[in-house]
């Protein structure tokens, strides 16, 4: 390996890295404004100067290549002049409103300037002013603030997809601004806001909200997809004030979606905080002594083949696995968690989740899509796939039109006929895919929605398992779940089928045939209301909770501690942050209560048993944050029956997919400026 010396220290480093990166392999820290890891190098704001061997000048190391011998000092007078000089020109136009700026204590100028800067200015010129830009409900923009590092406009350029941030204007009337001055597009568009290092783009929901060092910050997960994106949560008291990215290399990296970050304020909205029971059609508050009273009689006076249990797509394993043991000690069998009717396979692990991983699709060299939109579905897997895009031009193809997905693909067919032709290996794409080396094949619920799903799930496993694309060291198969609690409810057994239907449960809903729904944060499920009882257990007073006769008020996912599978089958704990309003008790707790009534003993005597029994029924597991070790076998699963249909992949509206975001003012903000958007670009 080629040598560098740093300092007098001499280190290896690998071809291709800068002097930057050499640098921080020694251990010495380079300041730097517009050098980021994972965006190209711009090299414009010339804080990380260096003095090297040779040269009469300065080099700016993040744009200089590290060549072997080459000898660096980080350290002199002359790099410490040089950096003074460079904040001097930084400071030259920077507002003195530290105090005032939301930045403040999480500022990168701030913090460099307390060694670089100077006390005074040799500037006399008034300082210059910048008109802010409109960048829609979530940045907020002070642009006199803005220092030309481009991290924004590389950004929504390389990781994002849409460019829709630009420079205009030469020299000191450069302005970074958004094309036409609309809202930004991109669902990933508030990553900006960690990017940018003064305080130019700072979140417009939290301005003036809180310092940092006032917050009480928890490490935990995200639930609003299947992604489980690690984020910090910080919270004021009650309040959940913002919620920030975390860094994980096999998930998110180092970015969130904007509903991940903030949906939080849905939080503090329209949550339940006492139980209700119905009297003459009105919601009347109650208590829990007497709520479990009706709960109980209720459930004993109804025939347990006539009582229906569901949970929602933001539930815990705990949760789940509580539920469960009720319903089972009572003698129910009709549950299930899908919010619509989708083929599952629960027989191996491999049939319902991601199974190339997350980080896995950057190897990929060709990708299908089957009935899927990754942008809305799952973003942060829609990142990755860009990210493997942009790097490796990689082939994309599509079963069905998904619409913009930031990158370029080819729809090879739009029926199930099509797709049949794939497996069959009868097309083109089939020809494309079976000479790639480390191809993967996404289908999505849309798909599996279909008559057909059964036949596009086992044929297009069967094909992969045919042609060794499903092995020990590659496996293709990928399913793209939808909800943060779906893998755990099919690992734990929340769902009654049989080979012959896959349905049950939603074919006697639709019937009407049940008496009594005990519904578990179940604010999606797609059903109409005609005779039966139904029993609402949950945090928000969304679409089931105004047609619940008993509301049952529990914690939302930042309230209590819980277990998540991710769609690729990684297990990870969400901690909790913040309490619930009001005399809402956790879901387990009611469960118990529902338990020492009815049966006269409690399910879970505490939190610990209850995460210890969850633990075992969870399917090939190891650890935690790490991938399932699946099994590999040639399954003998029924094909099931063929319909030439379309493969229509259906729309989700985005900012309002479940009960916190629907709750929330900044979200339906977003919707409406995404709305606004759509009207302009088609003149309606």
């Amino acid at each position: 390996m080629p040598k560098i010396i740093i300092n007098d220290k001499e280190i290896e480093f690998e071809n291709g890295m800068t002097v930057l990166q050499a640098c921080e392999l020694a251990g010495f820290e380079i300041p730097r404004f517009c050098y980021h890891e994972r965006l190209s190098i711009a090299g414009n704001c010339r804080m990380c100067l260096v003095e090297m061997e040779k040269s009469p000048k300065p080099i700016a190391s993040c744009a200089m290549p590290a060549t072997d011998g080459m000898n660096i000092k980080t350290n002199t007078s002359m790099v410490e002049k040089a950096r003074k000089g460079v904040m001097e020109f930084l400071l030259a136009n920077h507002p003195l409103d530290c105090p005032v700026c939301d930045q403040g204590g999480e500022c990168d100028l701030q913090d460099q300037s307390l060694y670089y800067g100077f006390d005074k200015s040799r500037f006399k010129e008034n300082k210059r002013e910048v008109k802010d830009k409109y960048m829609g409900p979530l940045i907020k923009t002070i642009m006199t603030r803005c220092i030309h590092c481009t991290r924004c406009v590389r950004f929504a350029t390389e990781v994002g997809g849409v460019t829709e941030l630009g420079a205009i204007g030469r020299g000191e009337n450069m302005e970074i601004t958004t094309y036409l001055e609309k809202s930004m597009e991109s669902e990933l568009s508030a990553n900006v806001i960690d990017l940018c290092p003064v305080g130019a783009l700072t979140s417009k929901p939290y301005a003036f909200e809180a310092r940092p060092w006032e917050l009480k910050k928890t490490e935990t997960i995200d639930v609003m997809d299947s992604v489980g994106s690690n984020i910090r949560v910080d919270t004021y008291g009650w309040e959940v004030k913002r919620i920030l990215p975390r860094l994980n290399n096999n998930i998110n990296e180092e970015w969130i979606s904007d509903k991940t970050r903030y949906a939080c304020d849905g939080l503090l909205k329209q949550r339940l905080d006492k139980p209700y029971k119905r009297e003459n059609g009105k919601l009347v508050e109650s208590t829990w002594d007497e709520i479990i009273n009706i709960v109980c009689s209720k459930i004993k006076e109804t025939e347990k083949n006539l009582v229906a249990a569901h949970v929602g797509d933001m539930q815990s394993m705990e949760t789940i696995n509580s539920f469960k043991s009720l319903l089972d000690s009572i003698g129910v069998n009709n549950y299930d968690f899908r919010e619509k009717p989708f083929y599952i396979n629960p027989e191996n692990k491999i049939n319902y989740i991601f199974n190339t991983s997350i980080k896995g699709i950057e190897e990929s060299d060709c990708i299908v899509l089957v009935g899927s939109n990754p942008r809305h579905e799952a973003t942060m897997v829609n990142a990755r796939i860009r990210k493997n895009f942009v790097n490796k031009k990689t082939s994309i193809l599509s079963f069905g039109n998904p619409g913009d997905l930031t990158y370029d693909y080819t729809i090879v067919g739009n029926t199930t006929e099509d797709i049949k032709k794939f497996v069959n290996k009868q097309n083109k794409a089939s020809e494309i895919f079976l000479k790639s080396k480390k191809p993967i094949i996404i289908i999505g619920e849309s798909a599996l929605e279909l008559e057909s799903g059964q036949f596009i799930l086992e044929s297009i496993k069967k094909f992969l398992l045919d042609n060794n694309f499903i092995n020990e060291k590659w496996n293709a198969f990928n399913i793209l779940i939808q909800n943060a609690s779906s893998i755990g409810a099919i690992d734990i057994g929340f769902l009654k089928i049989s080979k012959k239907n896959n349905f049950e449960f939603f074919n006697k809903l639709n019937n009407h045939q049940f008496s009594l729904l005990y519904l578990v944060g179940s604010d999606n499920l797609d059903f109409t209301k005609k005779d039966e009882f139904i029993i609402y257990q949950g945090s928000h007073g969304d679409r089931t909770a105004q047609i619940a006769d008993i509301i049952l008020p529990s914690p939302a996912f930042t309230e209590q501690n819980g277990l998540f599978i991710n769609l690729e089958g990684r297990l990870q704990k969400s901690i909790k942050s913040t309490y619930p309003p009001g005399v809402a008790k956790e879901d387990w707790r009611i469960f118990n209560l529902i338990s020492r009534h009815l049966n006269n003993q409690d399910l879970f005597k505490n939190f610990k048993e209850l995460r210890d029994n969850t633990l075992k029924k969870i399917k090939d597991h190891s650890d935690f944050d790490v991938l399932p070790k699946t099994k590999i076998s040639q399954e003998n699963s029924e094909i099931g029956s063929f319909t030439n249909e379309s493969v229509l992949i259906k729309a989700i509206d985005y900012y309002f997919s479940n009960s916190i975001a629907r709750s929330s003012k900044t979200m339906s903000d977003c919707r409406a400026a995404r709305s606004k958007n759509l009207k302009n670009q088609t003149g309606t």
